[in-house]
């Protein structure tokens, strides 16, 4: 049984397949991340990883969760509202919340993708 995409919001990772900006070779990472609708957020904490480079060149990337594998078109996130919504279920997931409840500091600075995923499973 496949599951959809807003069941798998509570996996512990997701493994990001990005093409290789020189080489055009898949580079697949396991990262945190947060789901809201058909979004899926993750979050870089200088902005400058190999996967944020990577699809700056080429925004059409591949996500695995547990067993189902989807299509998506990456973007950096500019509006606020949208950026503390991914911040806010990235730091509720992961525990990255000061005692006081404020973001932590990656929380409060880190990029914030978006990725618009295809609901039609690969």
């Amino acid at each position: 049984m496949t599951k959809q995409l807003h069941e798998l919001k509570q996996e512990d990772y997701c493994y990001l397949t990005t093409t290789g900006r020189v080489t055009g070779n898949p580079h697949e990472i396991e990262i945190w991340f947060g789901l809201n609708d058909n979004t899926l957020y993750l979050m870089s904490g200088d902005g400058k990883s190999d996967w944020v480079k990577n699809l700056r060149k080429n925004p059409a990337v591949t996500v695995r969760i547990a067993k189902q594998t989807f299509n998506a078109i990456a973007r950096i996130v500019q509006d606020e509202a949208e950026q503390m919504l991914a911040r806010n279920l990235l730091a509720d997931k992961y525990k990255e919340r000061k005692s006081d409840g404020s973001l932590s500091e990656w929380a409060q600075s880190a990029l914030v993708v978006g990725f618009d995923v295809n609901l039609e499973k690969l």
